[in-house]
């Protein structure tokens, strides 16, 4: 045998995960948390407040909507605040209850867990009735099985795509790609193809591969936990050493009965057993599986549960988690600005700056001239009639390409000269405010600068 056939026989080959359909109260639970997030999911981008999705993430234009509010690349100290809330939101929620992020609300998981896999058990059966499939030969009932599935997977995988897409294109232009011909958007339909490619590989093949391996938030958690930190774990002391026990019989053993159900059910394969590891999400489908165990034996629930690693180990509890205190003075302190920030934003906003090449001109009337060019942008979704106003002093204001009215979310150059009498002009540099006048209230005011020589020179 050569050398690249001992290397091919060598190569180790996945263990594919079949796992235990759940059962109990924490699932129930999930299925509750996790239902009413796919639902958010798939509705949110139908949402609209005042004419604007709920939700939009418009690379391509350069446009996002939270809650119905526009934001522009002029609010992207905003839109990074809110970025810097929801990571801290989930370091907090590591430090404290350790993964549950992963188990209960990624969309990893809520899609593999609450909707590929519950059609697998539809479908093919339980784990042990898919392994015995997969290793049978080839039949028609397998063939059929298997067809069904993966046509479903591709159908589910496609309306997520289509769902996804909305969030950055909109819905609006989502129902054009749909219905136009497909030479219209030819880049549209494409890139439908390839997320349901994408969606499809992910929850048909790499499934707990996402979790384990490509995720770098698992490989986070070891650095952000400490011994205060609340995760599934198994009571050993309570536990061990294992053994076969019979209903109300007293034995000199540990709880654990090693029926290896919390091992059969866990979508990653782990053995929660074996102490803290990256690869639990805290989905809690050990937990109700044990549980179940031990209610039959008569015996106290939670020999795995949520547990810090000093409940596990039977240490004193200290005062307060000194980390988790301060995530969480960093999260409200970044709430509150980026609060401050949504409400003291303006509806429009302006670049003003002093025409390139030209300098102040002297006339016949005793007045003074500069010459600006400002870019306005309405980031509203309504049209914005408007007026330019010199605030204080004496100066006016004469435009030279008028424009009366913003359009929504529409940008507008305009290009006007600002006058001032030469007598009331006292230095060479005058700081001057220009505010933009909407239903008789200046929505925006901008800073310059005037420039002339003082009066009598």
């Amino acid at each position: 045998m050569g050398t690249a056939g001992m290397a091919a026989e060598s190569k180790p080959k996945r263990n594919w995960i079949y796992a235990k359909k759940p059962a109990g109260r924490w699932f129930n639970r999930r299925q509750w948390f996790g239902y009413t997030l796919l639902t958010f999911f798939i509705a949110a981008p139908f949402i609209k407040i005042g004419g604007e999705p709920f939700l939009l993430f418009n690379i391509i234009a350069r446009k996002f909507v939270l809650f119905g509010s526009v934001f522009w690349p002029q609010d992207l100290h905003i839109f990074v605040f809110g970025m810097l809330i929801a990571m801290v939101c989930i370091v907090l929620f590591t430090v404290v209850y350790g993964r549950v992020w992963c188990g209960w609300a990624c969309p990893q998981t809520i899609f593999m867990e609450l909707v590929f896999r519950r059609i697998e058990y539809w479908i093919e059966g339980d784990w042990t009735q898919q392994k015995k499939l997969n290793q049978e030969p080839i039949t028609t009932g397998k063939y059929v099985k298997k067809v069904a599935k993966h046509m479903i997977f591709l159908l589910i995988s496609f309306m997520i795509s289509n769902i996804f897409l909305s969030y950055i294109i909109g819905v609006d232009q989502l129902w054009k790609i749909m219905t136009d011909p497909v030479s219209q958007h030819l880049g549209g339909f494409v890139s439908i193809i390839l997320f349901t490619l994408v969606f499809y590989g992910v929850f048909a093949y790499l499934r707990e591969i996402v979790c384990t391996t490509i995720c770098p938030y698992g490989r986070l958690q070891g650095v952000l936990l400490d011994d205060q930190s609340i995760t599934i774990a198994y009571d050993h002391r309570r536990g061990e050493p294992r053994g076969h026990r019979k209903k109300g019989a007293e034995q000199a053993i540990g709880d654990c009965v090693d029926c290896s159900l919390c091992v059969q059910v866990c979508p990653t394969g782990i053995d929660i057993r074996n102490g803290l590891q990256m690869e639990c999400v805290s989905c809690t489908a050990c937990i109700d599986a044990c549980d179940a165990v031990m209610e039959k034996l008569d015996r106290p629930k939670r020999l795995i549960g949520f547990f810090s690693v000093n409940e596990i180990e039977g240490n004193a509890k200290k005062p307060g988690n000194t980390r988790a205190i301060a995530y969480t003075a960093v999260l409200s302190v970044l709430i509150a600005v980026f609060g401050w920030l949504i409400f003291s934003r303006s509806q429009v906003d302006g670049t003003l700056l002093r025409a390139k090449g030209s300098s102040y001109q002297v006339h016949e009337d005793g007045t003074v001239s500069n010459l600006y060019s400002l870019e306005l942008i309405n980031k509203t979704s309504t049209d914005m009639p408007f007026t330019l106003e010199a605030i204080g002093g004496s100066m006016t204001i004469r435009v030279v390409n008028p424009v009366a009215e913003l359009k929504a979310g529409a940008t507008a150059q305009l290009t006007f000269f600002l006058i001032s009498p030469q007598q009331s002009i006292t230095t060479y540099k005058t700081d001057v405010k220009i505010g933009v006048v909407s239903d008789g209230k200046v929505i925006e005011t901008m800073k310059t600068t005037f420039v002339a020589p003082p009066g009598g020179q």
